[in-house]
């Protein structure tokens, strides 16, 4: 239930993210240009990184775009064979008529092994002009050289305190759950800018009631 609460209440859009302004405002350029180059979101877990992939991939695509994107964890497919196969496979075909490219999005990338980045790196430059990546990461020191001078990177921070509490109650009001103060302010405290891992421990029956 409770990833069922990040995912229903994940912005659809890049415009609906909140936090992140630095970010926010070079993405919604992209999505008014319909187009952006292979990009790297660099930055701890739960500060919106897969949020801002899969909304800029819908801007620019619409409701349809998961025909044109290929969403991959890249913890779980972290070797060189994943690459070649799923990745490349992918990467080879023609978009989706209408559109100029598709979008490759590689969650967890700094997961992936040195010889899976390097033939990642050779993937990026034979299609970049009908595939764009969109690679996010924990640490961008585990991404080779080759591959963060492709990109542009955008710095993911843990959202401030504040801003984590109005998005919580936000989704509470939705809910139709209320949160008693202290527990909220436990919740935040452990969080440390983690919006969803905030969400998930919100969800612990003791800390609510239902209205």
């Amino acid at each position: 239930m409770s990833e069922m609460w990040v995912e229903r209440h994940r912005p659809q859009t890049v415009a609906d993210i909140k936090g992140q302004k630095a970010v926010v405002d070079r993405l919604v350029a992209y999505s008014q240009k319909q187009t952006f180059p292979h990009l790297l979101f660099a930055g701890p877990p739960g500060t919106g990184k897969t949020t801002a992939a899969l909304a800029l991939t819908r801007d620019v695509f619409g409701e349809s775009y998961r025909m044109n994107l290929l969403e991959m964890n890249a913890s779980d497919e972290r070797k060189l064979e994943s690459i070649r196969t799923k990745v490349k496979g992918f990467a080879k075909t023609a978009p989706v008529p209408g559109t100029s490219f598709k979008v490759i999005f590689l969650d967890e990338a700094d997961a992936l092994t040195p010889d899976a980045q390097g033939a990642l790196r050779r993937i990026m430059e034979q299609h970049s002009q009908t595939c764009r990546f969109i690679l996010s990461c924990n640490y961008s020191s585990k991404i080779i050289e080759a591959i963060q001078s492709r990109c542009a990177v955008f710095r993911f921070r843990p959202l401030a305190e504040d801003q984590v509490d109005e998005m919580i109650r936000s989704v509470a009001a939705s809910e139709n759950i209320t949160l008693e103060n202290e527990a909220a302010e436990a919740i935040v405290h452990v969080s440390l800018g983690d919006l969803r891992k905030r969400l998930l421990l919100y969800r612990s029956p003791h800390l609510f009631h239902q209205l």
